[in-house]
C-alpha cells in the first residue's frame, strides 16, 4: 500500500518508477543480444571494441559496486574475482581491474555464468529498490539513474562493438539480415539555416538527468554562423574520395595524415569496392552504397578534412548545443531497430540533428568552467577524460532516445571511426 504522507508518497513513487526504468533499460541489453551465436560473445578484434559478454558483465559490476556494495546490507557477490575482471577503468576501487586489450581473451567466465550473475545482480537490486534504507535514498536515486545512462551507453556500445567484430570477418556476416534497406535515391539539396550569435546560455538545467560534463551552465558568446539542414550524404563525400582526398595531404591535419598513411585509408570503415561499385558492410551484412544515406565511421580527421575540402568547417560544440535549444529530441535512433542511419527527407531546417549519427565538432573536450569532479571513484566517470578528445553531439541509430539531449557531450580520440559518427558543416557568415 503506497504511503499516506506527501514527502513519503513522493519518494515511493519516485522509486516505483526507477524499478520499472530497471528492468525496461536490463531487458533491452538483453534483447540486443539476442541474435548472437554463442561464438560472437567472445570476440574482441580491437582494443576499443570490447567482447559482447564483458558488456554484460560490466554494466551489471557497476550496478553491484557503486549501490549493492555499500546500500544492501549482507549483500553477497556472486563472486568475488568479478570485482577485477569487469572492471573497465576505475583505478580508485580496491579491485583494480583486467587489462583492456585482453578482455576478449577470457573463455571463462562462460557466458551462462555471465547472465546468472545478471539474475544475481538484478535480483538484489529489486531488493534494493524495495527496501531502501532512508537515510540513503537520496543517493542511491541518484546512482541508480547514472547507473541505467551507463548501461544505454553500452548497449550503444554492444551494437557498435558487435557490428566491428562481425564486419572483421571476410564472410562479412550479418547480425540481423532481416533489417530493412533503405531504398537508393538521390539525396536532398544541402541548404544552411542563419544563426546571428551573441550571448548564450550552454550546459544542462532543470530536474532531468545529465552527466557532471554537462555542467556547470555557463554563457559563451558566439559569433554569426550558417548550419546546415542536414549531414553530409555517402554520395558527398563519395565525390570527396574520387577527387583524390585521401591523397591530397594539403587537406589534412598532420596527426590525420600521419593516420592514413599508416593505416592506408581510402575510404570511410565498412566502405569497400566491389566490381567497381562501392558497397557498404551492415549489421544486415555487405550492401550497396545508398547515396542519400549520411556518410558514417569517420574520424575526426575525415571530417575536417572533407569540411576543408568543401571550403566549410565543422561546428563548434555550442553552436552545435544554440541550434539544439529548445528543439525535440526526434529522430531515428535505437528504438527503430534499423541500426543504420537514413537519409534526410529535405526541405526542413535543421533535420537529423538527433539520431542517425553522432556529430563530430571542432571542440576539444575539456571541463567547463567552474567545472568539479565529484569525489571517489564514480567522480573516474568523464573528468579524467578531458585530454586529447573531440566532442561529438546529437546520438545515432544506436543510441536510445531517452538517452539523448541537446546538452549531451559524448566524446572520443579523432582517429576513431567504430561508433556511428557523420559530418554536418558549418561556415561564418560575413
Amino acid at each position: 500500500m503506497p504511503p499516506q504522507d506527501e514527502t513519503t508518497r513522493s519518494s515511493y513513487q519516485h522509486f516505483v518508477n526507477l524499478t520499472a526504468a530497471y528492468s525496461r533499460v536490463r531487458a533491452f541489453t538483453e534483447q540486443l543480444c539476442e541474435p548472437l551465436e554463442i561464438e560472437d560473445y567472445v570476440l574482441q578484434t580491437a582494443v576499443e571494441a570490447s567482447p559482447p559478454k564483458w558488456h554484460l558483465a560490466h554494466v551489471s559490476w557497476f550496478f553491484e559496486t557503486f549501490l549493492l556494495r555499500p546500500f544492501l546490507p549482507g549483500y553477497q557477490a556472486f563472486n568475488p574475482a568479478y570485482a577485477h575482471l569487469f572492471n573497465s577503468y576505475y583505478e580508485q576501487t580496491e579491485a583494480g581491474f583486467w587489462p583492456r586489450p585482453e578482455r576478449g581473451l577470457l573463455s571463462r567466465p562462460t557466458v551462462a555464468e555471465v547472465y546468472d550473475y545478471r539474475r544475481h545482480v538484478d535480483e538484489a537490486m529489486m531488493r534494493l529498490l524495495n527496501a531502501c534504507p532512508p537515510e540513503h535514498e537520496a543517493t542511491v536515486r541518484a546512482r541508480i539513474e547514472i547507473g541505467l545512462n551507463h548501461e544505454q551507453q553500452h548497449q550503444e556500445l554492444l551494437i557498435t562493438d558487435i557490428k566491428y567484430n562481425l564486419a572483421y570477418n571476410p564472410l562479412r556476416p550479418a547480425y540481423r539480415a532481416d533489417l530493412p534497406a533503405t531504398p537508393q535515391r538521390e539525396p536532398a539539396p544541402l541548404t544552411f539555416s542563419r544563426f546571428e550569435g551573441g550571448l548564450h546560455w550552454f550546459g544542462a538545467e532543470g530536474d532531468g538527468f545529465a552527466y557532471d560534463n554537462e555542467s556547470p551552465r555557463h554563457q559563451r558568446f558566439l559569433e554569426p554562423f550558417q548550419l546546415a539542414d542536414r549531414l553530409v550524404t555517402n554520395a558527398e563525400y563519395q565525390a570527396f574520395v574520387d577527387a583524390g582526398g585521401y591523397r591530397d595531404p594539403a587537406l589534412w591535419l598532420s596527426d590525420g595524415w600521419a593516420q592514413i598513411q599508416s593505416q592506408g585509408w581510402q575510404a570511410p570503415l565498412y566502405w569497400e569496392q566491389l566490381d567497381g561499385q562501392w558497397h557498404e558492410t551492415t549489421l544486415a551484412g555487405r550492401r550497396p552504397l545508398n547515396p542519400a544515406e549520411p556518410v558514417c565511421h569517420v574520424s575526426y580527421f575525415e571530417a575536417d578534412a572533407y569540411a576543408r575540402w568543401a571550403g566549410r568547417r565543422l561546428p563548434s560544440e555550442f553552436e552545435w548545443e544554440h541550434a539544439a535549444a529548445g528543439r525535440p529530441v526526434s529522430g531515428q535512433f535505437a528504438d527503430a531497430g534499423r541500426f543504420h542511419p537514413q537519409p534526410a527527407a529535405g526541405g526542413e531546417p535543421l533535420e537529423q540533428l538527433f539520431g542517425d549519427c553522432w556529430e563530430w565538432t571542432a571542440s576539444a573536450y575539456l571541463p567547463y568552467p567552474r567545472y568539479r569532479a565529484v569525489d571517489g571513484a564514480l567522480g573516474e566517470y568523464n573528468g579524467k577524460f578531458m585530454s586529447g578528445q573531440m566532442v561529438l553531439r546529437g546520438g545515432s541509430c544506436a543510441t536510445s532516445a531517452s538517452h539523448a539531449r541537446a546538452t549531451y557531450r559524448n566524446f572520443f580520440y579523432p582517429h576513431e571511426r567504430w561508433q556511428f559518427k557523420g559530418i554536418r558543416l558549418a561556415e561564418d557568415i560575413a
